[in-house]
């Protein structure tokens, strides 16, 4: 367990990715770095021995997950259980089998990445806070259509006391230290992605 309950703990970190997905991205101005930002998310958690589940909203509508992010989780189920659950759901929670899934995996750390933030982000991420998880948000993998509504939704998460980080803050917390194996593998994460 690290010092503060609040920094990663590799141990207990489980990573949420929300609807990255291609009809989605497309209507997102900041979509490229989000994509680049959740790829390295999903190659630390994979780097750390933590489990991914990802959401597909409506996908018949909106595509799959965006090609960037479905090969590094490809990738990433290599070393750790990568799950997906399709929704129709803006809060992943209401979703059947999310909960139990989370619950399953026994970790209690949720870092959540995704889109969009004001809708599916923001309420997966209050409902996790209400069934107990130490969830984080993390601010530069996660857009909106309008910035404001990006915005807007962070600013509400910090007043009801969810954590919002950044993709660094995850990857380093989560490593811990340098001078490693690990930790040369996390700067190639950095440098390449």
């Amino acid at each position: 367990m690290p010092a503060h309950p609040d920094l990663i703990d590799r141990d207990d970190l489980l990573l949420v990715v929300i609807d990255i997905q291609a009809k989605l991205a497309a209507a997102m101005d900041r979509h490229n770095a989000v994509a680049t930002a959740v790829t390295r998310l999903v190659r630390t958690a994979a780097l750390v021995g933590a489990p991914v589940v990802v959401t597909r909203q409506y996908p018949a509508g909106l595509g799959d997950t965006v090609a960037e992010v479905g090969q590094a989780l490809s990738e990433a189920g290599e070393a750790v259980p990568v799950s997906v659950i399709d929704k129709t759901a803006f809060c992943a929670c209401d979703e059947p089998s999310f909960l139990p899934l989370l619950e399953a995996c026994g970790r209690r750390q949720v870092v959540i990445a995704g889109m969009e933030t004001h809708i599916c982000v923001v309420q997966t991420a209050l409902a996790l806070t209400a069934h107990g998880f130490r969830v984080q948000v993390v601010d530069d993998a996660c857009c909106s259509r309008r910035d404001r509504d990006h915005d807007i939704a962070l600013a509400r998460l910090r007043a009801q006391r969810v954590t919002v980080t950044s993709t660094e803050s995850v990857m380093y917390e989560a490593v811990g230290r340098s001078g490693t194996d690990e930790f040369r593998r996390l700067l190639a994460i950095v440098k390449h992605g």
